[in-house]
C-alpha cells in the first residue's frame, strides 16, 4: 500500500452495497479517488448479480437492504472469491451482528456513519496494524453501567425519563443508581 489515499494491490475491483443513494455516491467517489475500480448495487439481489458477474477483490456492504440481509451477500462473495475482503456497515451495530459478520467472512465490522478514510483503513487493514485488544476492558457490568450513566446525564438526571427510554422500571433503575460502578 502506498500512502493515504492511492491503492497498490493488483486487483483494485470494489462492490459497494447500500441502498442510501447519497451515501453511496459519495462513498464510490472517494474510493474511486484512492485507486479502486467501483461498481454499486442497491440490494441484495443486485449484489449477487454483481458477484456472479465478477466477484470483487473487496466489498463494502450494508447490513440491512430493503431486500434481505447484506449478509447474505458477503457469503456468496467469499464462496466465488474466498481472498476477497468485505466490511459491513451498519447503523444497527451490536456485539452479535459483528461476531456473525466476521464469522461469515467479513473482514471487518463498522457502524454508520463510518467516513471513507475509516472504511478504506478497514479495507486495507492488515494483522500487523490492526488494534491489540485492550489488556483490562471494561467488564459487561461497567459497560451496561457507563451506559445507563450517560442516558442518566442526557436525560438530565430524571429517573422516570432515564427508564423510560431505557425500557426499565424506575425502582430498578434507582437501585443501579444508588450502587458503586462496577469494575
Amino acid at each position: 500500500m502506498t500512502s493515504g489515499s492511492e491503492l497498490d494491490v493488483p486487483d483494485k475491483s470494489l462492490l459497494i452495497v447500500d441502498d442510501d443513494k447519497p451515501f453511496q455516491t459519495r462513498l464510490s467517489r472517494a474510493m474511486e479517488a484512492r485507486g479502486f475500480v467501483v461498481s454499486v448495487a442497491d440490494s441484495v439481489a443486485e449484489g449477487l448479480k454483481a458477484i456472479d458477474q465478477s466477484a470483487p477483490a473487496f466489498a463494502i456492504i450494508d447490513m440491512r437492504l430493503g431486500d434481505g440481509n447484506g449478509l447474505d451477500v458477503i457469503v456468496e462473495l467469499k464462496k466465488r472469491r474466498p481472498d476477497a475482503r468485505g466490511v459491513i456497515l451498519t447503523g444497527y451495530g451490536n456485539i452479535v451482528t459483528a461476531v456473525t459478520a466476521v464469522k461469515l467472512g467479513a473482514f471487518d465490522y463498522l457502524a454508520k456513519p463510518a467516513d471513507a478514510d475509516e472504511i478504506f483503513g478497514a479495507l486495507m487493514a492488515t494483522d500487523a496494524n490492526k488494534p491489540e485488544p485492550p489488556e483490562n476492558p471494561m467488564s459487561a457490568d461497567r459497560v451496561r453501567w457507563e451506559h445507563i450513566q450517560r442516558i442518566y446525564e442526557l436525560c438530565d438526571r430524571n429517573v422516570s425519563e432515564t427508564a423510560r427510554r431505557l425500557n426499565m422500571h424506575r425502582r430498578t433503575l434507582q437501585r443501579i443508581l444508588a450502587k458503586r460502578a462496577p469494575r
